[in-house]
């Protein structure tokens, strides 16, 4: 027996899919004590709950802070080695296809449940608490989002607090994908001008991913945060009243995430198992953080690291899923969602009205892309259906509880694609896939 054999018994938790489960565990044990701690005399968090929330919120904010770097860099080196596939055009055809696909798939399983279940027909709710929200989504978010504001993908948005007006800047990861295309395209065409330009995108793409690793080691420790913050925060008491509506989606999450994407592994001759060993940090990661994009750098890592998917084609699927492959946001919530809100407020829906919540499903993330998200996505659903707005505000309570089983479904969906494509295509690296 080696050394090195005899310490990795000695110390049984090295693996990081057991670091990150033992995160779990700890993260609800903590959540649930700060949650019986209960909040201070001035009803601010106690000391334990604090604790949660900054460890959790600086962990999304380290991910989130490599994403525009990360996406830039990625996708630049990406449209240059895409040269090197003859079958380029087909990868992103392919990759917008399968997107479409499983999207169909997931809103038909949210329609069935909802007809079958019949949440609003369940719910005991106060209709003062239907408000309409002020986040809403139309046809034409799109066509606002893809095009820059500046060169850098950046926004600006301004919110009054207590009395203060600040500036908070973000990031869309869909104009930082235009820009990059538009970038790496310019120095394909440049020539040899441009070498010194893509060797040092590359070198700072090397960089990027390396302190990406650091913070990827981090992942154990942040599940503690996220989650414990989540089960102080919410707990599971606001359930009760919408429970036949909790039940349906998450019914129809797992129906998704352990039912039709280990079918679709299996028809391309994929071992399920293999993808579930691989993806699964970046799926829990989604779930406790409830942030695709903040998961963003993870999944692309993953995808290809232990996927197998070539990074110059990786680079540029998972990015664009993360902002329209949504298969939880978009797909089966607004699709039970929309039909809870007809049955709650006894409007009869016809064959056509299911036909345009499938046709807002599968292209509705596509519409959104850039700013969508499941209050989006619903509000959109709605107004197309012309089903009162204010149904979204019923389901305002419980969102973060959904949240967190939606992002997990959205990260899986936005690293199985690119692994379909891939295999399909067969650039997919078997022996990775393999040989987790």
């Amino acid at each position: 027996m080696t050394a090195s054999s005899r310490g990795a018994r000695r110390w049984p938790f090295s693996a990081f899919g057991v670091q990150v489960l033992v995160g779990l565990l700890a993260g609800v044990a903590l959540g649930l004590v700060a949650r019986a701690m209960g909040a201070l005399a001035d009803g601010s968090l106690n000391w334990l709950a604090q604790t949660l929330h900054i460890v959790g919120a600086t962990f999304v904010q380290l991910l989130r802070a490599v994403v525009p770097v990360l996406v830039f860099t990625a996708v630049v080196a990406s449209i240059a080695n895409l040269r090197q596939l003859a079958n380029a055009a087909r990868l992103v055809w392919n990759t917008l296809l399968w997107f479409a696909l499983t999207a169909l798939i997931a809103v038909l399983i949210g329609i069935v449940l909802g007809l079958v279940l019949q949440p609003g027909l369940h719910a005991s709710l106060d209709t003062a608490t239907a408000v309409a929200p002020t986040t809403r989504g139309g046809w034409l978010d799109f066509l606002r989002s893809l095009v820059p504001a500046n060169a850098l993908g950046l926004e600006a948005s301004t919110a009054l607090e207590e009395g203060a007006a600040s500036t908070a800047i973000g990031f869309n990861v869909l104009q930082i994908v235009v820009v990059a295309i538009a970038v790496g395209a310019a120095a394909l065409h440049v020539g040899d001008k441009a070498a010194p330009f893509l060797a040092f995108n590359q070198s700072l793409l090397d960089i990027v991913r390396k302190v990406l690793g650091w913070i990827i080691r981090l992942t154990p420790i942040g599940t503690v945060g996220l989650l414990g913050n989540a089960v102080a925060q919410y707990g599971w008491d606001t359930l009760a009243s919408l429970g036949a509506f909790t039940l349906a989606i998450y019914l129809g999450l797992v129906l998704v995430l352990l039912g039709v994407y280990p079918l679709l592994l299996l028809l391309h001759g994929l071992q399920p198992r293999r993808f579930f060993q691989s993806a699964w940090p970046a799926i829990t990661l989604g779930f406790v953080s409830r942030s695709s994009i903040g998961t963003l750098p993870v999944t692309q890592t993953l995808t290809e690291t232990k996927l197998g998917v070539p990074a110059a084609y990786a680079a540029f699927a998972v990015p664009l899923g993360a902002t329209t492959k949504m298969d939880g946001c978009a797909a089966i919530y607004p699709a039970v969602a929309a039909l809870f809100v007809a049955q709650f407020f006894g409007i009869a829906l016809h064959a056509n009205d299911y036909m345009l919540i499938v046709l807002v499903s599968v292209f509705g993330s596509a519409a959104t892309a850039g700013v969508t998200g499941a209050v989006v996505m619903l509000t959109l659903t709605l107004s197309t259906l012309g089903l009162p707005l204010e149904g979204a505000g019923l389901l305002l309570a419980i969102d973060p509880i959904l949240d967190m089983g939606r992002t997990a479904i959205n990260v899986a969906g936005q690293a199985l694609v690119p692994t379909l494509v891939a295999r399909r295509q067969g650039i997919l690296d078997q022996k990775i896939y393999n040989n987790f």
